[in-house]
């Protein structure tokens, strides 16, 4: 089970090279009066960096809703993560939204698939290393 820890959103950065933009659109304006009604439903998926900061891995627009409504904290899942699994799970959790650029699309996908390829070359290195 994961765990919730509430974490202000100052010290929360958006996830490097993020391909997704946050359209201030209908979609987000009603997310916006959600928030600001009932609070944050889905908490954010954050990691720890090596700096103590945190890096947001999903939830770039909860994230913007709730600082247009003055709110300074928010609660986060923290998921130890890899660069690679970080990116994978960014880009599986944002890919499937209904508005998104092609070229958004296409970013995100090379960013999963150079993922992908370094986690295999971890493997490979892994398993050589314990057969040796």
């Amino acid at each position: 089970m994961k765990q919730i820890v509430k974490i202000e959103l100052k010290n929360i950065d958006s996830f490097e090279n993020h391909p997704f933009k946050v359209q201030r659109d209908d979609p987000f304006n009603e997310l916006k009066e959600s928030i600001k009604e009932n609070g944050l439903l889905e908490p954010l998926l954050v990691r720890l960096k090596n700096n103590g900061r945190y890096e947001l891995i999903s939830g770039h627009r909860r994230k913007l809703a709730l600082e247009l409504n003055w709110i300074t904290e928010a609660d986060c899942y923290v998921e130890d993560l890899d660069d690679d699994e970080a990116t994978i799970k960014m880009v599986d959790s944002n890919i499937y939204r209904n508005l998104i650029l092609p070229s958004e699309k296409a970013f995100a996908y090379k960013m999963k698939l150079e993922a992908i390829k370094h986690q295999g070359k971890k493997n490979e290195l892994r398993h050589s290393l314990c057969q040796s």
